[in-house]
Order: structure tokens, then sequence, then C-alpha cells
């Protein structure tokens, strides 16, 4: 019973913010900032299936994300939209087939990871992340030629679905206010992935992980099939990378090829880092704390404050928020490097540093 508590918990959590964001004590400002904490936590731990678990040194998982987005994003103009003609499902579908369109695009953006995949046979470490930056920008170059879907300009029109899933909502669910859709589809989503790779490191295709990650000749040796096991591990890894950018995409009712560059496979490898290698648990505590420093990063009076020193050196530079929020964090990931290679957790979980929370949770 003490097992299931945990869980209880954790819908009970799920539950109060939903009727927080419903009576709108908890605004739009804030409901954005819960959601992209969920993505952040879906594309910080799914990284830590390669990086972390497996060992593997993978520097473009954004292009997975991009995949995704994509995807889910052409299904749901074309499921509920008017840019390509006639929606092809009513109104009142949009809230059963939303979490279809966003698993497509995680099926496709795993399906995608062979390109990863098949090249990590032969090779690791600096050479895989010099595949994985490639396959970044193959992506992205693909993309922005790609004239029908907007190219370099973007593509949107996914509002379109969050729209036909509030104007169908039941009156008696949605009261005064709009239902938040997109916020329960996020937080269903992040535990689903949670799940998700907490079963998988925990199965028998884990233990393969770990004996790859430990060493790759001996784990042969005892007859694991380590192409299989690096083929699962990838397409896992891409595919919830893929359902986190469909929801990315609908979250901001926009995307763009230039949001999934290397800098976003860079903010997914400082949230790993952070978090520590292997660490579920320091995966999502890495995720939350990295979504909030982007927040505070995003104030232009803090950064000069923060500034201030700088530019009374230098009088005619005028620090913008968007341009240090990218020079702070690549230096913390290098400050991590330095200081604490091992992350906040280290390879541990939380339930091995608190040894009473197994009684209620288990990460391994």
């Amino acid at each position: 019973m003490q097992k299931y508590s945990f869980n209880i918990l954790i819908a009970f959590a799920a539950v109060v913010l939903l009727v927080l964001a419903q009576y709108r004590i908890l605004d739009n400002y804030i409901q954005a900032v819960i959601m992209f904490g969920g993505i952040n936590i879906m594309m910080s731990t799914s990284l830590n299936l390669v990086n972390g678990n497996m060992g593997e040194f993978t520097c473009g998982h954004a292009a997975f994300m991009c995949v995704g987005a994509y995807v889910a994003s052409i299904l749901s103009v074309v499921c509920f939209g008017s840019k390509f003609g006639d929606p092809l499902f009513p109104a009142a579908a949009s809230y059963f087939v939303f979490p279809i369109i966003i698993l497509i695009g995680g099926f496709m953006a795993a399906l995608s990871s062979i390109l990863v995949a098949l090249p990590s046979f032969k090779t690791r470490d600096d050479y895989l992340a010099i595949i994985t930056i490639a396959v970044n920008y193959m992506v992205i170059s693909g993309i922005e030629n790609m004239d029908w879907i907007g190219g370099s300009r973007g593509f949107q029109g996914m509002k379109d679905t969050v729209w036909a899933m509030v104007d169908s909502t039941p009156s008696w669910l949605a009261g005064d206010n709009d239902f938040p859709w997109v916020l329960l589809y996020v937080i269903l989503f992040t535990i689903f992935d949670i799940w998700v790779i907490r079963r998988f490191i925990t199965s028998t295709y884990g233990k393969g992980v770990d004996a790859v990650c430990q060493d790759e000749t001996a784990a042969e040796i005892m007859s694991v099939n380590t192409n299989k096991i690096k083929t699962v591990n990838f397409m896992i890894s891409a595919g919830l990378a893929g359902c986190a950018g469909g929801l990315f995409a609908h979250v901001i009712g926009y995307v763009n090829p230039q949001s999934f560059n290397i800098l976003k496979s860079t903010e997914a490898m400082v949230m790993v880092y952070l978090g520590g290698m292997g660490s579920l648990s320091g995966a999502v505590i890495s995720a939350v704390v990295f979504t909030f420093l982007l927040e505070i990063l995003r104030s232009q009076a803090l950064i000069d404050f923060l500034m201030a020193p700088a530019t009374f050196v230098f009088p005619d530079w005028e620090p913008s928020a968007g341009v240090i929020k990218w020079v702070m964090i690549p230096l913390l990931l290098v400050l991590i490097m330095q200081f604490r290679p091992e992350g906040i957790m280290g390879n541990k979980e939380l339930s091995d540093v608190f040894p009473k929370l197994k009684k209620y949770y288990t990460f391994k």
C-alpha cells in the first residue's frame, strides 16, 4: 500500500495544479513555466538514457524534438485546422485525438533516431558527438527547405487544436473559464515519460544498457546483443524527445527550425550533467532547477544589475537578457564539468540518498 501512496500523491498534485489553473489562481505565465518545466523534464530524462545510462556522448538531441514537433504540428493542423483544407475531425474529437498526435510525433522521432543508432555501432565518444551534431544540422536544413511547411519562416496553426479542445469542453468541466487541456497533457506525458524510463532501466534491456556502459566488449562476450540494445535505447530516448517536441509546439503555437538548433541540444546536455549522469531523479531535479534559472535570466532588470560592473568598464555596452542567457548556459556547463562533474545527484537516486523513500517509491 505504501508503494501506491507515492502514485496517489503525484495524482493529487496534478489535480491540484489543474484546479488552480482552471480557476486562474495560476495565471497563464505560471502555467507556461510549469509546462516548459515538464517539457524540460522529458528532454533531460530522455537524453540521460543515452548520455547517462548507456555512456554514449550525443550532442544533437534537439533534432528528435524537432522531428516530433513538426510531425505533430502537421497532423494537428490537418486534423483540426484549415491550413490544408477542411478539418479531418470534428472539434469534439480533439481531446481524444490530441494525445495520439503527440504519440505519432514521438514514433516518427524514434524512427529517425536510426540515423544516429546505426553509426553508434562503430563509433563512440567524440566521433559519435560529431555525427549527432551533423544529424541535428541535417534535420534543420531539411525542414528549412520545405516551403509547404513554412521553411525557414516556421510553421503555425497548432492553436486550432487547442481552441478545438477548449470549444468542445463540456460546460460542467469548463465552468466560467477555459479548461487547461494542454497543461493536462503536459503533466500526463511527463508522468508517462518518467514511468517509461523507469520501467526500461529496470528491465532486462536496461541491464543490457548498463552492461554496455560499463564495458561494451565484455557485454558482447557475455552474449549481450549490443547493437540491438543501442538501437532500442536510442529509439526510446528519441521517441520521448519527439513527444516533448510535439507538446512544445502546441504550447507556443508556432515552431521554427532554428528553435531546435545546437543551442537547444546544449540546454538538454546542461540539464543532464547538472543532475548527474545516469540518475533519473537527478535529471528531473535539474530540469526543474534549469527551468526556473532560465526564467530568472529573462529579467532585463536582473541582467542590468549583474552586468553593472561590465557596463561601467564598457559604457556603450547594453547587455541583452537574450544574449546573456546564451553566455550563462554554456558557462554553467563549463563550471559543472570543472567543479562537480558528477552533478547534483551523481549516479545516485533520491531513494539512495533518503533510504526511507524506498517504502514509497524506488527509482531502480
